[in-house]
């Protein structure tokens, strides 16, 4: 059975952004090459949801040795993208919570596809419990319509 899509990926234009690469790097510390975030699209408050995207070009750090002949891209990096998605979400929507959000958990991860360089990995998160120290996201990633990863992250504010 096909799991419930988070959001309908053909809603979204990689080109109409709400927060732009300065504006993520103004949230978040990950630089060079651990910055999986390329922009937001959406952050929506009363669904307590957030969309963003990275595009992986050519020259990625990956590209060359995950897999000679035919990249993929890590699924560790795709789970990395739905994190920092989550942390930019709680620094902009709980601004109170002030210090650095780690990654404390995966759960129920399920990798149903692959990003190749030269494609957007979009990504959904959803909130489904925020405590003081304590957030944990539902996420998919889409490669156009394609549903390419799901699972949930646990973060904990350090």
């Amino acid at each position: 059975m096909a799991p419930k899509l988070l959001i309908d990926p053909r809603e979204f234009d990689l080109e109409r952004l709400a927060y732009d690469l300065d504006a993520i790097r103004a949230e978040n510390p990950h630089r060079f090459e651990m910055e999986q975030l390329s922009g937001v699209l959406r952050i929506d408050r009363e669904t307590q949801s957030i969309v963003g995207f990275r595009r992986y070009g050519p020259d990625e750090f990956w590209a060359r040795g995950h897999i000679p002949g035919r990249p993929l891209l890590p699924g560790v990096l795709m789970v990395e993208a739905a994190a920092q998605l989550g942390t930019f979400y709680n620094k902009i929507v709980h601004p109170e919570k002030q210090g650095f959000w780690a990654l404390a958990g995966i759960d129920a991860v399920r990798f149903r596809g692959s990003v190749a360089p030269g494609e957007a990995l979009l990504i959904a998160d959803v909130m489904r419990e925020v405590r003081s120290r304590l957030m944990r996201f539902d996420f998919q990633g889409f490669v156009g319509e394609k549903l390419i990863v799901e699972g949930t992250i646990t973060g904990m504010l350090t």
